[in-house]
């Protein structure tokens, strides 16, 4: 039994290298601004598929369409995005939340 916690490293011991351990913490800090540029980047092809189907709405509407398939693809686009979003907007939410309620 030991055997199989040594492997899957259950049983090592806490003790590290000091310089290991602050050059991920200086990493980690570092890439601050790697998580809001994915996040900005993201918002940014949000809007334009949603700036896309608003077009492809107003052609169908006008009949102006050339091919309504493809609109069609826009508009499945935006929408698949939109809840994507959504679903990670929640996903943060929950684990904020999560966060505030962890005693010290």
């Amino acid at each position: 039994m030991e055997n199989i916690k040594n492997d899957i490293g259950l049983t090592k011991p806490l003790s590290g290298n000091a310089s290991v351990s602050n050059a991920k913490i200086k990493g980690e800090q570092g890439e601050k601004g790697a998580f809001s540029e994915i996040l900005k980047k993201s918002i940014d092809e949000l809007n334009l598929a949603q700036e896309s189907s608003d077009k492809a709405l107003a052609d169908m509407a006008s009949g102006q369409v050339k091919d309504l398939h493809q609109a069609a693809i826009a508009i499945g686009k935006a929408e698949t995005s939109m809840k994507l979003m959504l679903e990670v907007r929640n996903k943060a939410i929950s684990a904020y939340k999560e966060i505030l309620r962890t005693q010290i």
